[in-house]
């Protein structure tokens, strides 16, 4: 589906919003702007990493935005992302994505607000909308990391507790890594030449998220660190309990093992006080090996 939003008489540039198009609607519109088939190719890829290319008469945008149904168990790019294709010089712009975005509204109630008179200048407001798309699951993401270093601290013992921890992380990388390759879209938007104060604006969008996401990466690592750590305490713990019951009955299997033995010479046990007698040394013996432990602060 193709819709002419903006028209050249009254913009002064053309712009098309083009929706998972067909083949033939995708061949007519490449042939009627001449756009390389390699980037028209790279439309057509759901996992493309974002990129920019400068053309002799065109340049290219791939962008890719937060999706609002993504999933909480995140695999790849496509689970949490989707594509945006901008092609645009001064006398038009071609956006080319696979299902209706409910940004496109705000950048043309944007576009008219501001009488965006440039296809520049309409780049810059469709590139601040699509940052803008990675804010909401960003604060997700926060208050997950909280909800998740409660949940090490306070019930660290369930089950789903690692593997939500571990798709948190995931998710958190493939973002970071979306705005990482995103930078250099930014830079070619705000250059020394092309660049002004809306511009800025865009560069300081994606500084602000970019330490976001570094606070959430750090963070994560932080929580995984300290999850680690008590699962680790927690085993020492046990095998301290473990190791102290051990202690205790090493002295009782040690004198039972000896009395156990089927010699026919052992006068103790013929004797009248023997079973009585090896009882009250068993018991001597954990006597002073709780006092000892007591002692050293062990128990």
């Amino acid at each position: 589906m193709i819709n002419k939003i903006a028209d050249s008489n009254e913009y002064g540039f053309e712009w098309l919003d083009i929706i998972e198009p067909s083949e033939e609607e995708f061949a007519e519109v490449a042939t009627r702007y001449n756009l390389h088939p390699a980037l028209v190719n790279d439309c057509l890829e759901p996992d493309h990493l974002p990129k920019f290319e400068r053309m002799q008469h065109y340049s290219f945008v791939l962008f890719r935005i937060c999706s609002k149904d993504d999933t909480p168990e995140v695999e790849n790019v496509q689970d949490l992302t989707s594509t945006i294709a901008i092609f645009f010089c001064e006398k038009f712009i071609l956006t080319i994505h696979r299902k209706k975005q409910s940004l496109f509204e705000e950048v043309i109630a944007s576009m008219e607000e501001k009488m965006s008179s440039s296809s520049r200048e309409l780049l810059n407001i469709l590139i601040a909308s699509c940052l803008n798309t990675y804010e909401d699951p960003l604060k997700k993401l926060s208050d997950s990391v909280d909800y998740y270093e409660r949940m090490v601290f306070l019930k660290p013992k369930d089950g789903p507790l690692l593997q939500g921890v571990y798709y948190l992380k995931r998710k958190i990388d493939l973002l970071k890594q979306m705005l990482i390759l995103s930078y250099d879209i930014i830079d070619k938007l705000d250059s020394k030449e092309e660049g002004n104060v809306e511009t800025r604006d865009t560069r300081d969008l994606f500084i602000k998220l970019q330490s976001m996401l570094i606070a959430r990466s750090e963070n994560i690592k932080q929580l995984l660190d300290i999850y680690f750590s008590a699962s680790s305490q927690r085993t020492n713990e046990t095998i301290r309990v473990l190791t102290i019951f051990s202690v205790f009955f090493m002295p009782m299997t040690f004198i039972t093992g000896l009395y156990g033995m089927n010699f026919e010479v052992m006068p103790e046990l013929r004797w009248r006080f023997g079973y009585p007698g090896v009882m009250l040394l068993m018991t001597a013996v954990n006597v002073l090996i709780y006092v000892w432990f007591k002692k050293k602060k062990w128990l």
